[in-house]
């Protein structure tokens, strides 16, 4: 083959591969794949605009739901039926139909407790679900929904507070008013019908909690829930393992803690020298003496115990609490537990 033609033959073989190059790209531009997936465009890829969003600080829709107190809830026209769909209407993506859900689940607390107790065991979590929804509709009928089973089941919810208790915490020291309110309103009845002796091992390990939020919210229940075992129930319950939560909740960061300590310290010593009292033979035969001894030797009683339970420093915190105030403020116990829950406080 001549030179010439040899040159012709490689121009054309050239330019060939040129254009199965050029061919090459212009497909790559226009359908470019990322992850596997081809790329469609902006607007087909834009994520669904969800009917749970929050603009500006309202939700949308929330005047659809209707916060019915418990003294209002009517009878369910069939118990039946609506104990078959429950659980799959609580667990629906449908925001309004979870809130028709949990307002059953408390009518059958109140109307049909027995049957709604069968099914308490895969309720519990999507309540706990409920609570924790970021629509402000949700969470608070949620709420309601767990003060009125508290009430229904009393100590028969021991065994699943766990999950619930840490967002009753939360939920109840959160900046939004009626949401604040409606925790309040179930830590209230939580510790109204559920036993202290049971109640309070539950809540001891959340005075430790990382979150001061919580440990203040924990602590405030604690101390107030404490008055209600009585005298007998704080000897079974530890004296000494109480006044230790007191002394270690004194030096916590957060006021509303240390002042749940300090009311917590007050009771103690007060059923404290009330039990030694009661249990001493030598009240009714002593020789009398004058108000100012009685008082010294409560206190040495009452320092005497702190000093063998605490370390130098805690005691001193406690008997410092209990010594600037014992003279001005009057600290009322009973033996008979009150009724009432406790008040906790936004």
């Amino acid at each position: 083959m001549s030179d010439s033609a040899l040159k012709d033959l490689n121009l054309a073989q050239s330019a060939e591969l040129e254009k199965t190059k050029d061919s090459s790209a212009k497909s790559c531009i226009t359908k470019p794949v990322l992850n596997g997936n081809k790329c469609n465009n902006t607007e087909e890829n834009a994520p669904p605009v969800l009917p749970d969003a929050v603009t500006n600080g309202c939700e949308a829709g929330n005047a659809d739901v209707e916060y019915i107190d418990s003294e209002s809830l009517t009878e369910l026209e069939d118990a039946g039926a609506t104990l078959s769909t429950l659980v799959a209407r609580l667990d629906s993506k449908d925001w309004v139909m979870t809130c028709e859900a949990l307002n059953n689940v408390r009518q059958l607390a109140i109307f049909h407790k027995d049957r709604l107790q069968e099914l308490l065991e895969p309720l519990v979590p999507l309540i706990v679900k409920s609570v924790k929804n970021p629509r402000s509709a949700v969470c608070k009928t949620a709420l309601m929904t767990c003060a009125d089973i508290f009430k229904a089941y009393g100590d028969l919810m021991v065994d699943s507070i766990d999950p619930l208790l840490v967002q009753l915490f939360l939920k109840s020291s959160q900046d939004k008013r009626f949401v604040c309110e409606a925790a309040e309103a179930a830590l209230i009845s939580m510790t109204s019908w559920i036993a202290p002796s049971a109640l309070l091992p539950k809540m001891q390990p959340y005075l430790k909690n990382r979150n001061p939020r919580i440990r203040a919210k924990a602590s405030m229940c604690f101390s107030k829930s404490v008055p209600r075992l009585g005298v007998e129930g704080i000897k079974e319950y530890g004296m000494d393992k109480l006044v230790q939560i007191a002394a270690t909740q004194l030096s916590d960061q957060l006021p509303e803690s240390r002042e749940a300590a300090r009311k917590l310290a007050l009771e103690l010593q007060a059923f404290y020298e009330k039990s030694q009292a009661s249990s001493s033979g030598e009240v009714d035969d002593a020789p009398a003496t004058s108000p100012d001894a009685d008082a010294d030797a409560g206190a040495e009683s009452w320092e005497a115990f702190c000093q063998s339970k605490l370390s130098p420093l805690s005691a001193q915190a406690i008997l410092r609490v209990t010594s600037t105030t014992k003279e001005g403020v009057a600290v009322g116990v009973t033996s008979t537990p009150p009724k009432e829950g406790v008040t906790v406080g936004c």
